[in-house]
This record gives C-alpha cells, structure tokens and sequence, in this order.
C-alpha cells in the first residue's frame, strides 16, 4: 500500500497545511524558471525598477528582495555585465546579458523545453 511521507512525520491534517506544502512547493517550481526568465528579459538593457516591471508586465510577478540580490547574483557568476549612469538625473545601474550568459540562456531554454515536453506528456498520461 503506498502513502505519502511527510517531514517530521507530519501529515496534513486540514487544508491549510496542505496550502503551506503547495506554496513551498510553488516557490521551490518559480526559483529556477525566474532565473530563466530575467536572463531572457535581460537580452534587452535594463535597470532593476525598469526589468521588475517588465517582467511583471508578462504575469511573472517578482518582488524587489527577490530580483535584486538575483540580478547581483548573476553578475557575479559572469551571466550578466552591468554599469552605473545617470538617466532622468539620477544613477541607475543598468544590465544586460553577457555573453556567457547568453549561452547558458541557451542551454537552459534546451533544457526547460525538454522537460517541460515531457512532463505535459506525463501529465496528459501519454508516456509512450
């Protein structure tokens, strides 16, 4: 008989322990796919305000403590390049892919598109 193994050998005993579960789990799913999502919007130049709300243009919401330690994090693994100037009278630092990040945008995208191939046929319950 299978059944499911919680942490700490807690079971979900109502549904908002269920939620709690659903939303890590949620946040955990959105962590790798938000880093695909700002290298690809980076393509284009922005600064941290100007990509928030690009990218919260598209449905992909991201809040401030979220995007700018990430942005900083690309940067320091070599995936993006950025600089400091003025526009509309004050310093903004702008970003932009670098090249590097370039193909690692490429190769995420390879490697997204796969799964995401094959997970839709795993849940349309197609596994052939």
């Amino acid at each position: 008989m299978w059944r499911p193994v919680y942490p700490f050998n807690e079971m979900p005993g109502d549904l908002m322990e269920a939620e709690e579960i659903f939303e890590r789990l949620r946040l955990e799913l959105r962590r790798g796919a938000i880093v695909l999502a700002v290298l690809a919007q980076l393509r284009k130049e922005h600064y941290g305000y100007s990509l928030r709300k690009a990218l919260i243009s598209l449905g992909i919401e991201i809040d401030e403590g979220t995007l700018y330690p990430l942005v900083r994090r690309l940067e320091k693994q070599g995936l993006l390049w950025s600089e400091w100037r003025e526009e509309d009278k004050r310093q903004k630092r702008f970003y932009r892919i670098s090249e590097i990040g370039e193909d690692v945008l490429n190769r995420l995208t390879e490697e997204w598109s796969h799964l995401n191939s094959r997970i839709s046929t795993m849940l349309e319950g197609d596994e052939s």
